[in-house]
């Protein structure tokens, strides 16, 4: 089978890791990258082995499928001209700003035939992949993704640049309607939110508490997970965790919580995330079975991302 001939819109910090993996991946062609800051772009290329392209037409006509890992104000601008070029999309998350551009996205793929994905990178996090046998309907979920401020990002808040990740793990785990949202944040660095809170509580009674900071001083990604039958503590960044499982027939003189449950280490298996995830962008664009984000998971994660936004700026609640 072909290579998928590919480009690449935006060669940042992230781009240019989209750029090195393209560039060894048996699924792809790499045949170009653009990027508005033409030297940063051509030393990208040079160490992908591509085309530098100097406009993002050029790219488009040579292209099948693109990634678009421009700033976010530029994301549905530049994938809706991806999309009227006829090529599949990869849309570095969040998928736009707005609700309204991120359904005209949606629609505009749905219409073209053409495979809209979005970057939601975490999915393909090896330690989440390795509980997906043990995993059954959490009950509460807890996540912390603090990082040390930076300037790149800070054109969103940081529920769009860091808590959108954690939104959309909660809202693939969860097995019931959203229900309610409540939320606190406060701009620390920035003129925007730069450390929120949310709780999210769905229909069927579970609850998600999510906390996202940009101006911490130690960098963290943890998820712990509360199921019937146990409970997951994982470090989303060292790939690392434990699932304590309960047993189903202790034994009858129980004295610590360690005769309740069986202890299974949890590791992640080798390999990059985001590699995964351009695996899956591949299978998707074959249409076989992929667990690539979709375009309409993704506007679901910016809905949620919007209404957490919207509570916190809220009179009184900043």
């Amino acid at each position: 089978m072909r290579p998928i001939r590919a480009g690449i819109i935006g060669v940042g910090v992230l781009g240019a890791e989209h750029a090195r993996l393209r560039s060894r991946s048996t699924a792809f062609e790499l045949v170009g990258v653009h990027d508005i800051d033409e030297p940063r772009a051509r030393t990208v290329a040079e160490s992908a082995g591509t085309r530098l392209a100097h406009g993002a037409s050029e790219l488009m006509e040579r292209a099948e499928a693109m990634v678009v890992a421009v700033p976010t104000a530029s994301h549905a601008e530049v994938a809706t001209a991806c999309l009227e070029a006829d090529c599949h999309v990869l849309v570095e998350k969040p998928l736009a700003r707005t609700i309204a551009e991120a359904d005209a996205l949606v629609s505009r793929a749905r219409m073209a035939g053409r495979v809209l994905g979005v970057g939601h990178v975490e999915r393909f996090n090896g330690i989440l992949m390795a509980c997906e046998p043990y995993l059954e309907s959490p009950k509460f979920i807890e996540s912390h993704r603090l990082a040390p401020f930076q300037p790149r990002g800070t054109d969103v808040t940081v529920i769009l640049d860091l808590m959108i990740h954690d939104i959309d793990l909660v809202l693939g785990l969860a097995q019931a309607p959203l229900a309610d949202v409540r939320a606190v944040g406060a701009s620390v660095m920035t003129g925007s939110i730069d450390i929120a809170n949310a709780r999210l509580a769905f229909e069927d009674g579970a609850v998600a508490n999510i906390t996202a900071s940009r101006v911490s001083v130690k960098p963290l990604r943890q998820l712990r997970l509360f199921q019937d039958s146990g409970y997951f503590s994982l470090d989303l960044a060292a790939g690392v965790g434990e699932h304590l499982r309960r047993l189903d027939h202790p034994p009858s003189a129980v004295g610590r919580v360690e005769d309740l449950v069986e202890r299974i280490e949890m590791t992640a298996d080798a390999g990059e995330p985001l590699a995964r995830e351009l695996d899956a962008f591949a299978l998707a664009i074959r249409r076989e079975p992929s667990r690539l984000v979709t375009g309409d998971q993704a506007r679901d994660a910016l809905e949620v991302a919007a209404r957490i936004t919207q509570e916190i700026e809220r009179p009184g609640c900043r």
